[in-house]
């Protein structure tokens, strides 16, 4: 959704909004503001663990179980129930279960399994994302929500192709929603980088991108063979590659699709009004 003025935007009855850019920017802070004031939330990490990951989060969790002889014999006779209990808060199912690549008694797991869980996510990712269409207008049939905004992943821009006019996934998250990016700084990325330093998390990379970090970091490092690569060690140096490569990304996606506020213009949002304001101004500006 393109608009001539923040006047035809704020003029259209029922307002879809998908909001993207870096973790810590105001993505959820944003979509929270608005969930108070009657918009349907739509967390796309939220649908990719209950979704279209949580068959392969709960295996995960039970083949770990299993290796419990007392957990074994309670799974085995279905004495016990196991299960993801994911919501917008807590993603930490999804991300122990993508895993960090490297020494496996580091709590590492082998490259291929790490890639294999990568593409499930990618694919969980593309999925949710394409379901953002119907969400919109299943909110407005079930629930009589007017308004609606997506709370999108920070790798949004990781499975989509700004330079393909035909991206299925832009295509349909332009044309049913309005494209918001908010853009961080350079206090913010190292501020993220400090934070992940502390703790280290799993992140999602494109496949190629992955391939090539991976093999730098083994050449950087002086490291053959993959298990003997430290996964925090690679985690931290890759969330920082992996930060700079999002950042043109995130900003072509902007120019082409859609419209660009700072994170700076965030914390003052408080209402739907401050958020409607921000958007009209972003819209007039270009």
């Amino acid at each position: 959704m393109r608009f001539k003025s923040g006047k035809d935007f704020r003029g259209v009855a029922s307002k879809a909004v998908t909001i993207f850019g870096m973790s810590g920017v105001g993505k959820t802070t944003l979509a929270r503001v608005l969930l108070d004031h009657n918009w349907f939330q739509y967390s796309v990490d939220y649908r990719i663990g209950t979704r279209y990951m949580d068959e392969h989060i709960v295996d995960n969790f039970k083949r770990e179980a299993m290796k419990v002889p007392f957990l074994r014999g309670l799974l085995l006779s279905d004495s016990i129930y196991i299960r993801s209990n994911i919501t917008f808060d807590n993603l930490d199912p999804l991300s122990t279960y993508l895993g960090k690549p490297g020494n496996p008694e580091k709590g590492g797991i082998p490259f291929a399994e790490y890639k294999r869980r990568q593409n499930q996510h990618r694919e969980a990712e593309i999925r949710s994302l394409m379901d953002v269409a119907e969400f919109i207008e299943r909110a407005r049939d079930i629930y009589r929500y007017d308004h609606f905004v997506c709370d999108s992943g920070g790798s949004l821009c990781e499975v989509v192709d700004a330079d393909n006019a035909g991206d299925p996934v832009l295509k349909s998250l332009s044309e049913n929603t309005l494209l918001l990016y908010i853009r961080g700084n350079a206090a913010h990325t190292k501020t993220l980088v400090e934070r992940f330093r502390k703790y280290p998390k799993p992140m999602y990379y494109q496949p190629q991108f992955l391939e090539a970090k991976w093999e730098e970091y083994k050449s950087l490092n002086k490291i053959k063979d993959d298990n003997a690569v430290d996964p925090d060690g690679f985690a931290v140096w890759g969330f920082e590659q992996l930060l700079h490569h999002r950042v043109p990304l995130y900003e072509k996606i902007a120019e082409k699709h859609g419209y660009t506020v700072a994170m700076e213009d965030i914390p003052p949002v408080k209402t739907e009004e401050d958020f409607l304001a921000l958007l009209s101004r972003a819209i007039d500006s270009r």
